[in-house]
C-alpha cells in the first residue's frame, strides 16, 4: 500500500472495479461483499467508518436499481486521490429524489445517500441512468482538495 501525507491510498492500478448484477434480490447482498472485498483488498476497509458507509450506500443504489428499473445493474467502483466513487447504471430512467426520512418503510434510500456521501448525482443517458456518490478516503476534509 502507498502511503502520501501520512494517509493510506490503493496501491497503483488498483483503483477500479466492475462489476454487472443480474435482477435478482441476492444481487444486492453480493453487490455490498464485493464492495467490502475490494475496499481490504485497497487498504482502505479500515479507515473510519469508509467501507460500512459504502456498503450501506451501494446496497441503497442497488436496491433502488432492482425496485425502479428490474434490470441489470452495474456496480463501479473508483479509488484514487483520497476519494471513493461508487455508480450503479441501470436501464431505468427515473431520477432518484430525496425524500424526508419519515416512518415509511420505503424511499429512505437516497435521504442516507444525502446524508453520508461527501457528494452524490445522477447521469443520465439514452439507455438508462448512473447513480454516483463520493466518500473521503483519506481522514481529512481537506486532503483531496
Amino acid at each position: 500500500m502507498l502511503h502520501l501525507s501520512g494517509y493510506p491510498q490503493p496501491p497503483m492500478r488498483a483503483g477500479h472495479l466492475s462489476v454487472e448484477y443480474d435482477p435478482r434480490p441476492s444481487a444486492v447482498r453480493e453487490a455490498r461483499a464485493e464492495v467490502r472485498r475490494q475496499l481490504e483488498g485497497w487498504g482502505l476497509a479500515d479507515l473510519d467508518d469508509v467501507a460500512d458507509v459504502a456498503e450501506l450506500l451501494v446496497s441503497e443504489l442497488a436496491t433502488n436499481a432492482l425496485l425502479h428499473s428490474a434490470s441489470r445493474f452495474r456496480l463501479t467502483l473508483f479509488a484514487a486521490h483520497g476519494i471513493l466513487r461508487c455508480e450503479v447504471r441501470d436501464a431505468g430512467r427515473r431520477v432518484p429524489t430525496v425524500l424526508e426520512a419519515g416512518s415509511s418503510e420505503s424511499g429512505r434510500g437516497m435521504f442516507l445517500v444525502d446524508a453520508l456521501a461527501r457528494r452524490w448525482g445522477c447521469q443520465q443517458d439514452g439507455t438508462g441512468k448512473t447513480v454516483w456518490f463520493e466518500l473521503g478516503t483519506c481522514g481529512s476534509d481537506d486532503c483531496c482538495r
